[in-house]
């Protein structure tokens, strides 16, 4: 099959399908799906099958680095809603995330030191997350073009990035897709619907969710290099569906 076209199929479907789910059982799942490497998992994907597999290996390691700025966002985010209206607080995370993209460009470091350190950003991002008093609410009172509109973003996203990966090579590329495209999104209405603390509910979501992003491609990039996209891409997705099963849990037992 032509990539284009399975790159057209696979992310809509990646997308389309995260995005039902997080309609149907609310905000704070909706950012535990995003917290899924929904765009970088398809991006490292067709790098591998339109690349060489070195290359895609590199752009793991770029990709687990972005889990450092995804944390920067979560966290500028959340708190600048507590102060500041949607836009201010918008344009201030993303200047973060692209300030902490520009430092990790240089970062040079291997697979399991990269896997901790990601793990402990995590685990303090969570600790240093503003409480929220806000019960959930259902996202139904989004408008009928929502999802179409995040399968129309996500897939371009997906795109844009694996038709520049060439030229910016592996490690910016890897850094690249994480950009908070949905996490954004999702924050913004949020804010807008519930206030500062609607926002934090899906950016602790997002955050937790980050533990199962940091496992999958721990697997992948253990597994790229020594057999096979289908074996190593299955284990990634398993070992992601695990801990993303037991961390929803922690995730009710917050909003209890």
């Amino acid at each position: 099959m032509n990539i284009l076209v399975l790159k057209l199929i696979l992310a809509p479907l990646i997308i389309g399908s995260a995005s039902l789910a997080g309609r149907r059982w609310g905000p704070a799942v909706s950012g535990w799906i995003v917290g899924l490497p929904l765009t970088s998992g398809p991006v490292i994907f067709f790098l591998a099958i339109s690349h060489d597999i070195p290359f895609a290996a590199q752009a793991v390691l770029g990709t687990l680095s972005g889990g450092f700025s995804l944390i920067a966002f979560c966290l500028a985010h959340a708190w600048l809603a507590k102060k500041f209206n949607w836009q201010i607080t918008t344009l201030g995370s993303m200047t973060i995330f692209t300030l902490v993209t520009i430092l990790l460009q240089g970062l040079v470091i291997s697979l399991l030191p990269l896997f901790a350190l990601v793990l402990l950003v995590i685990s303090l991002g969570l600790w240093l997350m503003p409480k929220q008093t806000v019960k959930e609410i259902t996202v139904s009172t989004l408008n009928r073009w929502d999802i179409p509109a995040r399968i129309l973003v996500g897939t371009s996203f997906i795109l844009f990035v694996t038709s520049i990966a060439p030229i910016i090579g592996p490690q910016l590329t890897g850094l690249l897709t994480t950009f908070p495209l949905f996490a954004g999104i999702l924050a913004i209405f949020a804010q807008r619907q519930q206030g500062p603390d609607g926002a934090v509910n899906v950016l602790r979501g997002l955050t937790l969710g980050l533990f199962a992003f940091a496992g999958f491609y721990l697997v992948l990039g253990l597994l790229i290099e020594k057999t096979s996209l289908a074996i190593s891409f299955g284990f990634a997705i398993l070992t992601a569906l695990s801990i993303q099963g037991t961390s929803l849990l922690v995730l009710r037992q917050l909003h209890k």
